[in-house]
């Protein structure tokens, strides 16, 4: 299956993006090369700017308590796995401490480093981490693969507080809501909202389906056009078609 998330809130919309990013940067992390390490610091780079918002931290705070307090009153309820829950009520309580115990502001300790911010100028420009205008970074590029990795995971150790904030508010909102099956006739699906509230709307197709989403959504209606790659798939210059046979997909509105 291949999974659409449609935000339906800038905050959830930032959230999605930094979670592509930690995930990137892990990704790279995990590997030895140094243009892997490249990406990675790449991709922590983007981390701060999009972290940069001055209320993002306190948002997930005011989350995680709302959630924890969710969580508490679900204790000796017999419907609910204690043990489960009693995993989830520590990550989110240990995750709210390391959040509130971090008094600076998010990304500080790379925007007080000059080298890191020069480095940060020049890969924002097209070819522009080059040796010749980057002979420093040429260096760190080249120091073994343990001594890049130090750094990066120092780099990246203040952040993890955040990215596991973002990992149980988002993971929550997944899994609050409850899957649908449903057709769009002729690649076209539309359904009036009715008062239901959604935070975000997950679109998913059997990865055998050669038809992409496009989601709108505004208080009143959700609207989904599948299209598909035009003749010659994505190597031609044609425009994606909108898709003429019914496309069965499954359908979720997500709200914490």
């Amino acid at each position: 299956m291949i999974t659409y998330d449609y935000p339906l809130s800038e905050r959830i919309r930032t959230l999605l993006r930094l979670e592509d990013l930690f995930d990137k940067a892990q990704f790279f992390l995990e590997r030895d090369h140094a243009l892997d390490h490249h990406s990675a610091l790449r991709a922590i780079f983007e981390i701060i700017d999009v972290a940069g918002r001055a209320d993002l931290k306190s948002d997930l705070m005011q989350e995680l308590e709302r959630q924890r307090q969710v969580l508490v009153g679900l204790r000796n309820s017999p419907e609910v796995a204690q043990e489960a829950l009693a995993k989830v009520l520590g990550e989110v309580e240990q995750t709210h401490a390391a959040l509130s115990s971090n008094t600076v502001k998010t990304g500080q300790h790379m925007r007080d480093n000059e080298w890191l911010m020069s480095v940060k100028s020049r890969t924002n420009i097209p070819g522009g981490a080059c040796e010749f205008d980057l002979p420093s970074y040429h260096f760190w590029l080249h120091r073994p693969a343990e001594a890049r990795l130090a750094d990066l995971n120092a780099w990246l150790g203040p952040l993890v507080p955040l990215r596991d904030g973002l990992v149980i508010v988002l993971r929550l909102l997944r899994e609050s809501g409850r899957p649908g099956q449903f057709t769009a006739m002729q690649g076209q699906f539309q359904q009036m909202l009715s008062g239901r509230v959604a935070q975000l709307i997950r679109v998913r197709l059997e990865d055998n389906l050669s038809f992409i989403p496009e989601i709108s959504a505004n208080k009143y209606a959700l609207m989904i056009r599948f299209t598909a790659p035009g003749e010659g798939g994505w190597s031609a210059s044609n425009r994606p078609r909108q898709a003429e046979a019914n496309v069965p997909f499954e359908l979720t509105y997500c709200n914490l």
